[in-house]
């Protein structure tokens, strides 16, 4: 049979990288937990129409879309906020109110592979549904922050802005419905060019135009509200926005996120996103800088639940994953603690009863499964980084010592039998 290479866009990992993902989601897993949320889980596939009813037909585009045998139509999933809303309106309607959740599952969407981009790729976020709209929304905001800087990404850029601000602007200007959902995503972007030959041919000469050419020329820093104010003089709605977003900053604070910036020009492009967004960028991932996007958003009344505030968010962590790599940063690898070397036939028996000691007592240990000489079984202790060596041969059976050697010292001990475990448990903090 000819060679099988996985499929484009796809990847496999070594031990080596996934200790290093496990690390990370780990403490992302522990900081959601640390904020009050609770895991959830939901399918790999979907019911298609889960995401076309409301991201819309373009979307079939980017989507793994299959019939099973039934003849029904399904997908992979390319997001989780919208499976997490469905789980809401199925199972957790009645549940009391806030649900905080959070999940980490991975993701596919049929788009051309590059850095950064991946047909499946995985998402850690959470979900607020039922709660406080200014606090859920500073809460969720300072959840990604932190995990972030938990994880140990420097440098990054967190971006808040409100639709509201441009979703007042081109109602003021006449435009609505799906042209407004074009503007949006011409926005989100970055086509402005387009976006403003699109407004021009909608409504030609309105000065309302250069009023959203201003707002989404302002600079982004923490003092853009008070200008973007004057700009929006005598539309209520973008104001009430406005003030909407400064309710939400003074909560953030408080939660003791002060690293942002606001930028009234984020727009988010899907249509479901209706108040609060929030970007955050590492810079030195040149175009594929984004590495979390979320906000308030509308969703429970299209599976047939009341309507209720909901907000969160979504961090790529393959991203998170490069920015590490390109800062450098020091990610620890757990390798096996103990490794433990029969040195002849007659040792074995009594070799693999320490590694079922050291296992039951809660220690990592691998034993040599090959007959080799000392030089090549220390070579493969280095190559799986165990910590001890635990070697057993004539002399050890003949006094019932096992030789342990510390791989990071060098130093050699003899230690009895029943001695061995406790003693790896202190010497290497297992």
């Amino acid at each position: 049979m000819a060679s099988i290479q996985r499929p484009r866009g796809t990847r496999d990992f070594g031990p080596e990288e996934m200790g290093k993902r496990r690390y990370i989601e780990g403490i992302l897993r522990k900081t959601a937990e640390t904020f009050g949320y609770q895991e959830i889980t939901t399918p790999t596939f979907e019911h298609s129409e889960l995401y076309t009813e409301r991201s819309g037909e373009a979307i079939k585009n980017e989507m793994y879309m299959f019939k099973d045998k039934g003849g029904r139509e399904l997908s992979l999933r390319p997001e989780l906020t919208l499976p997490t809303m469905r789980f809401y309106a199925n199972d957790m309607r009645n549940v009391p109110k806030p649900i905080k959740v959070y999940y980490f599952g991975n993701c596919f969407r049929y788009e051309r592979p590059q850095s950064g981009r991946f047909r499946e790729f995985w998402q850690y976020g959470a979900e607020i549904i039922g709660g406080g709209v200014y606090e859920s929304d500073a809460d969720i905001i300072a959840l990604a922050a932190v995990s972030l800087e938990n994880a140990g990404l420097k440098g990054f850029v967190t971006r808040i802005g409100h639709l509201g601000v441009l979703r007042a602007m081109l109602w003021e200007i006449g435009v609505d419905g799906e042209k407004q959902s074009k503007c949006m995503q011409l926005i989100d972007k970055g086509e402005h060019d387009e976006l403003f030959t699109l407004l021009s041919e909608q409504s030609p000469g309105n000065l309302g135009i250069d009023r959203i050419r201003s707002l989404l020329d302002l600079e982004k820093s923490p003092s853009v509200l008070e200008k973007a104010k004057k700009i929006l003089r005598g539309n209520r709605k973008a104001l009430k926005a406005i003030e909407d977003l400064e309710k939400i900053l003074i909560d953030l604070e408080a939660l003791g996120v002060k690293n942002y910036t606001i930028d009234l020009g984020i727009a988010r492009g899907l249509d479901y996103y209706t108040g609060m967004v929030f970007e955050i960028d590492y810079p030195k991932l040149g175009a594929e800088k984004q590495v979390c996007g979320g906000g308030a958003y509308t969703l429970a009344e299209l599976f047939g639940s009341e309507p209720t505030t909901s907000t969160g968010f979504a961090i790529g962590f393959d991203r998170v994953m490069m920015a590490l790599e390109r800062q450098e940063t020091d990610i620890p690898i757990q390798g096996v603690t103990a490794y433990v070397i029969p040195l002849g036939s007659e040792a074995k028996n009594q070799a693999f009863k320490i590694a079922a000691t050291l296992r039951k007592s809660g220690i990592s240990a691998s034993i040599a499964l090959l007959d080799r000489n000392i030089s090549k079984h220390m070579k493969y202790a280095n190559a799986i980084g165990a910590k001890q060596v635990i070697i057993i041969g004539e002399d050890e059976l003949a006094t019932k010592q096992a030789t342990i050697k510390d791989m990071k010292s060098g130093e050699q001990k003899k230690v009895a039998f029943e001695k061995i475990a406790e003693h790896i448990k202190t010497a290497s903090g297992a």
